[in-house]
């Protein structure tokens, strides 16, 4: 027989506040005042999978793996990686008419996702800077997509999706960029390898010290902020524009914004802020 797991009743307050503890102090989650019940429900989950009888137990365990992974899944839990190709189509624009151009004459050209999440949003980018500067050009291309969820970047680099998540693409991608399934995987699609081979997926912890050995011309980090309070946002963007080059451009999501944060960016649009060039 399966051991069950008894009802493990409702988060006590203590135990919530050890959550927000936690979760801010490794990876800058503000778990705001009436988000009780959400993190009840998720992390009941957690107790499930774990086979732990409390909150309080399943917590011990998470503060007694040094590894880092459960921790990891806890984040993960408490976090939503909803995303979607192609989302925030302003930004794709400004790309186009925009940041591309201007990084034509480029012999190589490397930008950040901070928030692969998913997948989404990195191969919607790598599947732009395609477009533009026109096939698969060798390692002309190149993204690095980073993310603090191990579960969304397995399953980013597997880039297998639904048809139905794949509505906004346009119509030309699915067969220049995908792979469509049949039989078993028949309504799936899945990006080509050769695309893939482009992006460059990594762990990374935003509010942690972090290094790159260049300097990008975009980066977007978008519906990340959201979950972080001022100060931390305001040490998040100051950190990636260590990491911008001048002129660069950084994206966040249209929910967010960075008034009344100390960073060196100059605002361009709702969204785009940009590292001032050179001597201006």
């Amino acid at each position: 027989m399966l051991e069950t797991v008894s009802d493990p009743g409702r988060l006590k307050p203590a135990a919530y506040l050890r959550v927000r503890r936690l979760v801010y102090e490794k990876a800058g989650i503000d778990l705001r005042d009436g988000k009780e019940e959400l993190v009840s429900a998720r992390l009941a989950k957690k107790l499930i999978e774990t086979k732990c009888k409390s909150y309080e137990q399943y917590l011990d365990r998470v503060a007694a793996d040094h590894t880092g992974e459960s921790l990891t899944a806890l984040i993960d839990a408490l976090t939503t990686n909803f995303t979607s190709f192609m989302r925030e189509p302003a930004h794709f624009d400004f790309l186009r008419g925009t940041i591309f151009p201007w990084l034509s004459a480029r012999g190589r050209v490397e930008i950040w996702c901070a928030a692969a999440a998913t997948g989404e949003e990195p191969y919607s980018l790598i599947c732009s800077m395609l477009d533009h500067f026109g096939g698969f050009g060798g390692a002309r291309c190149r993204l690095i997509a980073t993310d603090i969820s191990t579960r969304a970047l397995a399953a980013a680099r597997k880039g297998v999706y639904p048809a139905d998540r794949l509505k906004s693409v346009p119509k030309e991608w699915l067969s220049k960029y995908f792979l469509r399934g049949t039989g078993d995987f028949a309504g799936l699609n899945q990006i080509r390898p050769e695309v893939a081979r482009l992006i460059d997926f990594r762990s990374l912890n935003l509010i942690t010290s972090f290094q790159h050995n260049q300097l990008f011309p975009l980066i977007s980090c978008r519906n990340v902020m959201i979950y972080f309070d001022r100060p931390t946002q305001e040490r998040v963007v100051n950190r990636m524009c260590q990491f911008l080059e001048p002129g660069g451009y950084l994206f966040v999501g249209h929910s967010e914004s960075l008034n009344g944060l100390r960073h060196p960016l100059r605002f361009m649009q709702p969204a785009i802020y940009q590292m001032p060039p050179a001597g201006k």
